[in-house]
């Protein structure tokens, strides 16, 4: 409605799974089966990768971003609802290391990370300008609300996303996290929903 390159593959699984909560978020480590591959392109894309995989992690990656920014919003306001705030927390924890992970993926793929940014658009649950100054100029419960309403949109659009990856996808850890991420923001949706009936 928003692990740079790590030092072992057993160390990115961990840490990603460690930050795995409520949130979107999940991920298979660096070493598993289709992440060895050699230099690649855009347009010739690596070894057990395709143009869908590429398309996933570039748009995901610009999503998350907005989904922080999002919650950074929200969190530097007042007399707003704690499960919201708490919400908010754990989206951050979440999103910014699979941020890391899908930018080392893309290195290691040797895309361009500027790759598929041409289909994101606000169908993809992206928030506009005039969305987020919204967002930003609320106060109160009606911070909470907002910041509930969007971020069920904008996490709607990322299980589109994602779900596009799963289906079409060919890299076995992206298609992974792409999973991950459908059932993990289809869980926090319904936690939302529940919050914003109670508000």
């Amino acid at each position: 409605m928003k692990i740079r390159t790590l030092a072992t593959p057993a160390i990115a699984l961990t840490a990603v799974l460690a930050l795995a909560g409520c949130s979107d978020t999940g991920a298979t480590g660096n070493g598993m089966p289709g992440m060895e591959h050699g230099n690649g392109s855009s347009s010739a894309p690596a070894t057990n990768t395709n143009e869908a995989d590429i398309m996933f992690a570039t748009m995901m990656i610009e999503h998350h971003r907005q989904a922080i920014e999002m919650s950074d919003a929200v969190l530097t306001k007042e007399d707003v609802d704690p499960r919201v705030t708490s919400l908010a927390e754990d989206i951050k924890a979440a999103q910014q290391p699979e941020i890391d992970l899908l930018e080392g993926w893309l290195e290691e793929w040797g895309a361009d990370s500027g790759t598929g940014m041409d289909g994101m658009d606000h169908g993809d649950g992206m928030m506009t300008e005039e969305d987020m100054q919204d967002l930003e100029a609320a106060t109160g419960p009606d911070a909470s609300r907002l910041f509930l309403e969007q971020m069920i949109e904008h996490h709607n659009g990322a299980i589109t996303m994602a779900q596009d990856q799963v289906d079409d996808g060919q890299n076995p850890d992206a298609v992974a996290l792409a999973q991950k991420i459908v059932d993990d923001q289809s869980a926090e949706i319904e936690t939302m929903e529940d919050i914003l009936a109670s508000l």
